[in-house]
């Protein structure tokens, strides 16, 4: 059994081992100069308008989570459209509950307002 998981736990070793060592390279090797202007908040490489350590509104947050949650959910929508001819009738009738769910959440989400982008 443990050969079924090796490559995946080969994987995720190197994963780690590449990304610890350059997290150890950019902090032993890179220069550390901080000046006043590196040390300024910028937001998109433009001026930062208005206070460093102000709050975003939660609508941000919000927004920002429903981004993920529906995005991950189409994500399950490709595998299921690979094997859309081995799965049948009953694929199809499993995806169209899915769809729903989603289609249902996402007129809750725009009924209640999370969708308004309002400062």
């Amino acid at each position: 059994m443990l050969v079924t998981y090796a490559p995946m736990f080969l994987m995720l070793f190197v994963a780690a081992a590449v990304s610890g060592l350059f997290f150890l390279g950019a902090s032993t090797l890179g220069t550390k100069n901080p000046t006043p202007e590196k040390m300024t908040p910028y937001e998109c490489g433009s001026e930062s308008s208005g206070g460093n350590h102000l709050k975003l509104s939660v609508k941000f947050y919000l927004t920002a989570i429903l981004f993920v949650v529906f995005d991950i959910e189409a994500v399950f929508i490709y595998p299921w459209a690979i094997r859309f001819r081995q799965l049948g009738w009953l694929g199809l009738e499993e995806m169209f509950g899915f769809l729903a769910v989603v289609v249902v959440a996402l007129i809750y989400v725009w009924r209640k307002g999370a969708l308004e982008w309002e400062s």
